[in-house]
């Protein structure tokens, strides 16, 4: 028979999320509005400390209606970090923006703080300030982000976090986001909770949550009837949704703890092996460890990252190469070498981005695979990943 599956990081319930589902079944909300989406609201905001919160259909849409509401619009730029998913800025190329990317530090894999600095000194130069800055907190570390917050405030760009991957970290004792302009959560189905989809994005202000929660049920105003006097969005959350998301929102601290537990087990088993290195954990911080990240040094280890990841697969095991950077990513290449890339229509690229450093991302993306971290993993689940990973050293798998 053959090995059981072992993803990535499947869904994991915590055995309330029925309960709750059941009672809005029983009350009749099960549209994008009702009392379970207005708890979750609530329970969000008090256990991340950031008052306001609005529950969205994705992080993507919370994150397209932040940018919304500090008014990005055509040809404004916006900077990012380049080691990210593409939710994470895709919403820029959504109102005509073009994202700026900067490369990571080696103390956090986040955005390099010197290098936002020393882009937005230049930008300053130019004339040209950018809209809004988004630092990515990767893999469930908090960026540095007092630090970011300090270096925009003198040009007053507002800060917004994708804080979709850490939710359950903490940055100098506070919740991941807290702080920023706003911050933006998930709770796809890979989360460290989930339900099912959907994303909240939340601040301490008030207006714009407000005016967020407005732009998420297409804009209506407050008539009897159905008035409109700006376009908005189908965005809201639905209070099903909403139910499970309560459920799982009680696991919160318990899924930390556990995917914590893993990357211990992993970095046990491992940390004296050649050619094996970890994702480092930042001093201001404490990561929620949503995926367990390594490096692999081909010339020390013996194989590549590739390798590594095809010998996992062909046990039936997930494994996933870290984010492409979003400066590799031909989506946001208008040239290369000189070359102008033409979309199929033969148009040009309409979202040319730069980048600021790179190789340190790119390094990463070479080099990074994300391990199996799913909480519902057993001891001989993990036993069995780190025998594969210890195969690939003597060469069993290596590609000739």
């Amino acid at each position: 028979m053959a090995n059981k599956r072992i993803f990535l990081s499947p869904p994991h319930m915590g055995g309330e999320e029925l309960r709750y589902v059941k009672k809005a079944f029983e009350s009749n909300y099960v549209a994008p509005a009702g009392p379970h989406l207005e708890s979750l609201e609530r329970a969000f905001s008090e256990t991340v400390e950031i008052p306001y919160a609005v529950a969205l259909s994705s992080g993507t849409a919370a994150m397209h209606i932040a940018l919304r509401s500090l008014g990005v619009g055509p040809g404004d730029e916006v900077i990012a970090s380049t080691m990210t998913f593409i939710g994470s800025v895709s919403p820029v190329t959504f109102f005509g923006g073009v994202p700026v990317f900067i490369d990571s530090d080696l103390t956090s894999w986040n955005m390099d703080p010197d290098l936002l600095a020393n882009e937005l000194e230049a930008c300053k130069k130019r004339g040209k300030l950018p809209r809004a800055v988004i630092p990515t907190d990767l893999y469930g570390q908090c960026c540095d982000l007092d630090r970011i917050i300090d270096i925009c405030e003198p040009y007053n760009i507002p800060v917004v976090v994708d804080a979709a991957e850490a939710l359950g970290a903490t940055y100098n004792d506070r919740s991941a986001g807290a702080g920023a302009k706003a911050a933006i959560f998930s709770f796809n189905g890979n989360k460290i909770i989930t339900t099912s989809g959907g994303g909240i994005l939340a601040s301490e202000d008030k207006e714009l949550i407000e005016y967020a929660r407005k732009l998420s049920q297409q804009a209506r105003e407050p008539f009897p009837h159905y008035e409109h006097k700006e376009i908005g969005y189908n965005y809201r959350m639905s209070n099903i949704l909403a139910a499970i998301g309560l459920g799982q929102l009680k696991v919160l601290n318990d899924r930390v703890t556990k995917k914590r537990k893993i990357f211990d087990f992993y970095y046990n088993a491992l940390k004296n092996v050649p050619g094996v290195e970890f994702m480092p954990e930042a001093r201001y911080g404490r990561s929620n460890r949503w995926l367990t990240v390594i490096l692999i040094t081909p010339e020390e280890f013996g194989a590549d990252r590739e390798t590594v990841r095809l010998a996992l697969e062909s046990e039936n095991i997930e494994s996933r190469p870290v984010w492409k950077p979003m400066h590799m990513q031909p989506v946001f290449r208008a040239e290369i070498q000189g070359q102008k890339l033409l979309a199929k229509n033969g148009s040009i690229n309409p979202y040319p981005a730069r980048v600021v450093g790179g190789s340190v991302a790119e390094d990463l993306f070479f080099r990074g695979l994300c391990l199996p971290s799913g909480t519902a993993m057993t001891k001989g689940d993990l036993n069995r990943i780190v025998s594969v990973i210890i195969k690939c050293r003597k060469n069993k798998y290596a590609r000739m």
